[in-house]
């Protein structure tokens, strides 16, 4: 197969950034719904959710096999690695954040704000200083689908940030309509958030929007739309080293360069959820298309914060 049948050049920046005798390897099929993948370094090991089927999954770099991570998960959606090596778990039937000690237990970091119970956390992100930021749309509780029908008690869709020494759990972004992926820019000044409103009405965003970080690293303001999904909704994304946004769409994984531009695209076969950069260089940008788990091995490198 040619490189045409992998990536897209949109833009003459993206051409340096692949190599077309890289092909998109489907490691893994049989999930319902695959989702939030996270790379740990340490054991070579990607571990994501499979949201319908209730259970976590654990792709093994050095040898290929593919083993139950955890089941029940807590109908799990996005998953991250704090800066301790610790995984991080936004659960659907949960209905909380959590975390998974070095020892195998799991920790509540959120499940309420203001003493009501969350929706249902979709994707985390964890701050250098320690805060751990999430998105907290109603996907879990619209069906049973992806967790247990329930009704909202917060009645709307926030971003949320955990306050690292308190644990106090504050609303940072509440005009969203279902906000979905998150992720900062590289040195942190900015705060890029997926809005996945349309699933929800025609009339509502399929964007992503960009705030800027307060001074003290607590607040956010200044928002505008970075960019518009051109196939389906955008979802889960990752940075590489340079600031480049890689996020999933409809048809693969669409790479966003700083400026907004959407300069190329990975095809994917299936409808992409979610992406992270791993192996050995980070070199290798692993992808979770509805039933299967997807690697490619790109010309770059993703950003080291993740």
């Amino acid at each position: 197969m040619a490189a045409a049948d992998y990536y897209e050049i949109l833009d003459p920046r993206f051409a340096r950034l692949f190599n077309g005798n890289a092909q998109v390897e489907k490691l893994f099929t049989g999930c319902q719904w695959a989702e939030g993948p996270a790379w740990f370094a340490a054991g070579r090991y990607v571990v994501w959710s499979d949201i319908p089927n209730n259970r976590m999954l654990r792709y093994d770099e050095t040898d290929g096999n593919v083993s139950v991570f955890r089941q029940p998960s807590g109908n799990s959606n996005g998953n991250s690695v704090d800066r301790q090596g610790r995984l991080i778990t936004c659960e659907h039937s949960g209905r909380r954040v959590s975390r998974t000690e070095f020892d195998g237990s799991v920790t509540t970091i959120a499940a309420k704000w203001k003493g009501k119970r969350l929706n249902s956390p979709n994707d985390a992100v964890v701050k250098s200083d320690g805060s751990i930021w999430f998105t907290d749309p109603s996907y879990g509780i619209d069906t049973d689908y992806e967790g247990d029908r329930a009704e909202s008690e917060i009645g709307a869709c926030h971003v949320y940030r955990v306050d690292p020494g308190t644990g106090e759990v504050e609303a940072v972004i509440t005009d969203m309509v279902r906000p979905n992926g998150l992720a900062f820019s590289l040195d942190e000044s900015k705060l890029y958030v997926v809005d996945t409103g349309r699933t929800h009405g025609a009339q509502n965003p399929a964007h992503m929007r960009v705030f800027d970080v307060g001074k003290g690293g607590k607040k956010v303001s200044g928002e505008k739309v970075f960019a518009d999904c051109t196939a389906g909704l955008f979802d889960g994304f990752r940075l590489d080293e340079d600031g480049r946004i890689w996020t999933s769409a409809a048809d693969g994984i669409h790479c966003y360069d700083p400026d907004g531009t959407l300069i190329g695209k990975v095809k994917v076969p299936e409808v992409t959820a979610n992406c992270v950069f791993g192996g050995n260089k980070l070199n290798c940008l692993y992808i979770a298309g509805t039933t299967s788990l997807y690697m490619v091995r790109l010309m770059v490198n993703g950003a080291k914060t993740y």
